[in-house]
């Protein structure tokens, strides 16, 4: 099984129209994602050309707005390709669609904007869940990937992943390319974002076909030793993790908008030891991570 998304997942573009959706759009469609169509309000009712994953013609047709679409094509995915000064609109006009499934590829959105759009998502009781901003989205090997994932680096597997990190996302993938995994999502490293790593987790842990869970954190803010008590409390599987950031010089802010220490609070020492005083065992490298993982597989 995976977690939120799967073979069956019909997908649109908002920005479909533009370089960076274009191009991502084909190789979501190559990957073998069900892409339905796009969003732009200034092109609805045109069409863009690309191949699906056998090399046949897919024109994909553009529509005025995320409702439209979804009455359309019976969409149930949306994937964000907005410029930041746009994105809260997007993301507003996506939720007041239902779109069960929002993710937002968006990188320099304003944290206001992602603080505002995050409360009006939960004043709407909640019925859209957002990935993102800043993020690589999510990808479930061999059925969809709904983002910038590179789709061959990785089959489908036992293991799941979450992580705040784009690069080291696809650096895990293809360490455990071996073992391969039922889900990977990337949640961005911005201050305020919607899926956390406690909501992967708890998805991870109802998943039957997943067997063992990665979890990569960076230095900053308090997610990981949230992530932490949650994992104490209520994941049985086995979990292994990696903070990045641990060479970061003291006082300098690095990488993420997220990646903010504030005394000791937020460094990656801190960090691991929250994780592994909750049963985590945690790798100073990607690669030492990954040996872990499979550690911890091979003990199942």
């Amino acid at each position: 099984m995976t977690i939120f998304l799967n073979k069956d997942s019909k997908v649109i573009v908002q920005g479909i129209t533009g370089g960076e959706a274009s191009k991502h759009t084909a190789r979501m469609l190559a990957a073998g994602t069900q892409v339905v169509g796009g969003v732009n309000a200034r092109k609805a009712g045109t069409t863009v050309l690309h191949t699906d994953k056998d090399g046949n013609p897919v024109e994909l047709p553009v529509y005025g707005t995320v409702a439209e679409a979804i009455e359309q094509t019976g969409a149930d995915v949306s994937i964000a390709f907005v410029p930041p000064a746009y994105t809260k609109d997007a993301v507003v006009e996506a939720i007041d669609a239902e779109i069960p499934l929002l993710v937002i590829i968006t990188e320099g959105v304003p944290v206001q904007d992602s603080a505002e759009f995050w409360a009006y998502a939960k004043e709407k009781s909640g019925t859209t869940r957002i990935i993102g901003p800043n993020c690589p989205g999510i990808i479930s090997p061999g059925e969809s990937l709904v983002g910038i994932t590179p789709a061959n680096i990785t089959g489908k597997g036992p293991i799941g992943l979450v992580s705040k990190s784009g690069t080291l996302t696809y650096q895990m993938m293809y360490e455990l390319r071996d073992l391969g995994f039922s889900t990977a999502i990337g949640i961005g490293g911005d201050p305020i974002i919607g899926t956390t790593h406690i909501d992967a987790l708890a998805a991870f842990e109802a998943d039957p076909e997943t067997k063992a869970i990665v979890m990569i954190g960076e230095i900053g803010g308090d997610a990981e030793e949230r992530a932490a008590d949650f994992i104490k409390a209520n994941v049985t599987k086995p979990v292994v993790g990696y903070v990045a950031g641990f060479t970061a010089p003291e006082g300098k802010t690095m990488g993420h908008a997220g990646a903010i220490v504030s005394g000791s609070a937020g460094t990656a020492q801190a960090k691991k030891e929250a994780l592994e005083a909750a049963g985590v065992k945690v790798g100073k490298t990607p690669s030492e991570t990954a040996t872990l993982l499979r550690e911890v597989y091979a003990a199942l």
